[in-house]
């Protein structure tokens, strides 16, 4: 079994799903007492939030290579990187060290292509949903056509990402909010909804939306474990 590496703790709220995901992986494919060999890196989010908000993506590349250094010199074999909005420092962090990163927004794309959809929208914070490293890769690697919420929606689930999930703030309110945002984006045509930011797996749930969701947090996981344990 390899050794995973988690760059983690942005939010703590999600990493503890991705050990969750993972340890349950492992135990289901090799028996009741196994659990994954990880390492974790994790984060004060509260720093990474501010730098993210003042748009210092420099700093933030800076701390995530270092994060995957350490990583790797602790004997990580894989890396996941615990959040879809970090993955825009994937090419530095690939870059920076040997280690081969699991990007998540290829298992996600897997998944949907292998379900027969194309048309897909986007949910995640606002650096995820408009800025070009996710949606291009969706697009360019994978084929996929890529809906966004309206500028007004894309608001809305940005606050409740840094407001309240990033807290573990789970509120019925909100979870009102993103049925609504997840209606308008099928009438325009989405055949299908990611859940691109790993806290929306928190607030939302299959019953609230009348297509398929796609977790990415749950899809990055099970497909680490599938790595860490092939042969």
């Amino acid at each position: 079994m390899r050794m995973i590496g988690l760059i983690g703790g942005m939010s703590w709220e999600s990493s503890a799903e991705y050990y969750r995901i993972l340890n349950e992986g492992v135990r289901d494919r090799l028996g009741p007492t196994a659990s994954a060999r990880c390492l974790l890196w994790s984060f004060d989010f509260s720093e990474i939030e501010a730098l993210q908000h003042r748009g210092d993506w420099e700093g933030l590349t800076g701390r995530m290579i270092d994060a995957a250094r350490r990583l790797e010199a602790g004997g990580a074999e894989l890396l996941l990187i615990c959040t879809n909005t970090m993955h825009r420092m994937a090419p530095a962090i690939e870059a920076a060290v040997a280690v081969p990163l699991l990007h998540i927004a290829d298992p996600t794309a897997g998944a949907i292509r292998a379900a027969g959809l194309r048309t897909v929208a986007l949910l995640g914070t606002a650096f995820t949903m408009e800025q070009g490293f996710y949606k291009d890769r969706l697009t360019e690697r994978h084929g996929l056509d890529v809906r966004i919420p309206d500028a007004a929606d894309r608001a809305v689930v940005h606050r409740i990402i840094y407001d309240e999930l990033v807290a573990g703030k789970v509120l019925p309110e909100s979870r009102a909010a993103f049925r609504r945002i997840i209606a308008r984006l099928v009438a325009d045509g989405a055949e299908a909804v990611i859940l691109g930011c790993t806290e929306i797996k928190l607030l939302v749930r299959q019953e609230d939306s009348a297509v398929p969701l796609f977790d990415t947090t749950a899809l990055h996981a099970q497909a680490a474990v599938a790595v860490a344990l092939a042969t």
